[in-house]
């Protein structure tokens, strides 16, 4: 499934979260589906996003959240990814993804009475956090390559003719 559909399906999916374990499940979709695109791009992608993308795909590697039974049970969302059709709107609603995870997250921690869980969802913010840094960076690099391509005129090259003629 290309990447634009997975995140509106995780958008979708953590909208509809019931309880502190949906929320868990879903914000854990949402990283990997994260890690999956840095590695497609990190291979792919364009040679100005490799390094940042590179950084996100290895961004909470070997977290146990990801073993969640609740996402094991489901398979990973992410295990889906056929291709990245468009770069800057897939990784625009990547982030979108990874700050609503953040938000829903801040909410599980702060109605929980139960350490583990407490930090699990700190370890979760954290790494969604780090993910979104990568994708605004990312999102930077393509904003300055479309700068640099088109000049300082915008999309016109050198100052526009005179009226008069040649």
């Amino acid at each position: 499934m290309e990447a634009e559909r997975l995140i509106e399906a995780g958008r979708r999916a953590l909208a509809g979260s019931r309880g502190a374990l949906d929320v868990m499940a879903e914000a854990w979709q949402a990283q990997a589906l994260a890690r999956a695109i840095g590695s497609r791009l990190a291979l792919y992608g364009p040679v100005e996003l490799r390094s940042e993308a590179r950084a996100l795909r290895e961004i909470g590697a070997g977290c146990s959240a990801l073993d969640h039974p609740s996402v094991l049970s489901g398979g990973a969302r992410a295990a889906q990814l056929s291709g990245i059709a468009d770069v800057r709107p897939a990784l625009a609603g990547l982030a979108l993804l990874l700050g609503e995870a953040g938000i829903a997250l801040v909410g599980v921690a702060c109605d929980t009475g139960e350490d583990g869980l407490y930090w699990q969802c700190i370890e979760a913010m954290d790494a969604a956090d780090e993910s979104l840094d990568r994708v605004h960076g990312m999102l930077r690099r393509l904003a300055d390559r479309e700068r640099e391509r088109d000049g300082p005129y915008g999309g016109i090259r050198g100052p526009a003719p005179s009226a008069a003629g040649p």
